[in-house]
């Protein structure tokens, strides 16, 4: 790709009439007319691609629109009379076309860039015409394959197309079964082994990436569950449900089921099998009655009103004095850390509600079992 002076013997060539956009074409034995040029100079450069294609062109135009060719073009010519020429030669010349025609019109049809994206990619690199290589990236990231998807790759690494790139190391991630068994990352493993380390990389970093998400979303989850169950045990001590309520008020059976029945049931269940467990009064107590203390606890902790708060043990969980031992202090953090949680989860769970539509929350409602986050509740029948 360098400016050589013209040869005395030029092949005849057939350009197509669209090449100089809105300018009639008529070539004849590669002599241009004054027809084609009616608006411009008479073409004082002429770009040679492959197969001994020339094309006239302007050098106004070329240097305006391209840094690098401006250079190819203030180069001294050993002949001041011979008209330059600008090899660009490597790639069809239907793509050479193509880039001239980009740098006369900056448009470029979808079918060019089907045809030519890979190579229009990397002349607009070489040369420095960011608005070509900006549609060229766009278009390629769109038609990735499992066959073609190595080469883009690694055009793109050549050429900083950063977003291409990182778009083509995503979709070897998510196809890996299937691109390693392709030609191109054979070629890689043989010739470029510094590219398949980073693509490893990649993809081990992403589904560590994955695994942290799905770790987080789990416990916001089980966070958000657990701050529903207080809502649910503050409703039922001091308005009661459908099986249980206040010991001051009966429960109504015409009541319908509150907005989280699911989990309002679950608890109510609990709270009757505590009320009657013949281990806890007996000192041992057993699992389910050691959940339902953690609940009570965990109600206190979060508690802001416990003087007139009619959950049971609420005051006297706030009134408890810790003692002074290393491995209670530590739990003790442990315990707060997880309180703090338990609110921040409701404070970002109220941010993304407000996002969702209303028929999206009533259905995941519907399809919740019915736990406590990991406190499992078991039904009435199994119940003493």
């Amino acid at each position: 790709m360098e400016s050589t002076p013209l040869a005395a013997s030029v092949p005849p060539t057939a350009l197509p009439d669209d090449l100089y956009c809105n300018f009639p074409a008529t070539v004849v034995s590669h002599i241009v007319t004054s027809s084609i040029f009616r608006e411009l100079p008479e073409p004082d450069v002429q770009i040679l691609a492959s197969g001994g294609l020339r094309i006239p062109a302007h050098s106004g135009i070329l240097a305006s629109i391209s840094p690098v060719l401006e250079q190819l073009i203030d180069r001294p010519r050993k002949k001041r009379s011979a008209m330059k020429v600008i090899s660009i030669v490597g790639v069809p010349s239907d793509a050479v076309v193509s880039f001239v025609r980009f740098l006369y019109s900056s448009r470029c049809t979808v079918e060019h860039l089907e045809k030519h994206g890979i190579h229009l990619l990397a002349l607009s690199h070489v040369y420095m015409v960011p608005q070509l290589k900006a549609m060229c990236t766009k278009d390629l990231a769109q038609r990735l394959t499992i066959e073609s998807v190595v080469d883009v790759l690694q055009l793109a690494r050549l050429c900083n197309a950063s977003d291409l790139y990182l778009k083509c190391m995503k979709f070897v991630a998510d196809h890996f079964k299937f691109v390693e068994k392709t030609e191109g990352w054979q070629f890689i493993q043989d010739h470029d082994p510094w590219l398949e380390l980073d693509i490893l990389k990649f993809i081990d970093d992403t589904e560590s990436r994955k695994q942290r998400n799905r770790r987080i979303r789990k416990e916001r989850k089980l966070y958000l569950e657990l701050h529903e169950a207080m809502e649910c045990l503050e409703h039922i001590c001091s308005e009661g449900c459908t099986i249980v309520g206040p010991y001051n008020v009966e429960p109504k059976k015409e009541r319908g089921p509150c907005s989280h029945y699911s989990t309002c049931h679950g608890l109510q269940l609990l709270i009757k099998h505590f009320a009657t467990c013949k281990k806890r009064t007996n000192g041992l107590g057993c699992g389910r009655c050691k959940r339902m203390w953690q609940l009570l606890k965990l109600h206190s902790s979060i508690c802001d009103h416990s003087e007139c708060c009619k959950v049971p043990l609420c005051r006297k969980f706030k009134q408890r004095s810790s003692p002074d031992d290393g491995n209670k202090r530590k739990d003790d953090a442990q315990w707060k850390m997880l309180v703090r949680k338990v609110v921040s989860a409701k404070a970002m769970s109220s941010l993304s509600l407000s996002n969702m539509k209303m028929p999206d929350v009533e259905e995941e409602r519907a399809i919740r079992p019915r736990r406590i986050g990991s406190f499992r509740l078991q039904s009435g029948r199994r119940q003493r």
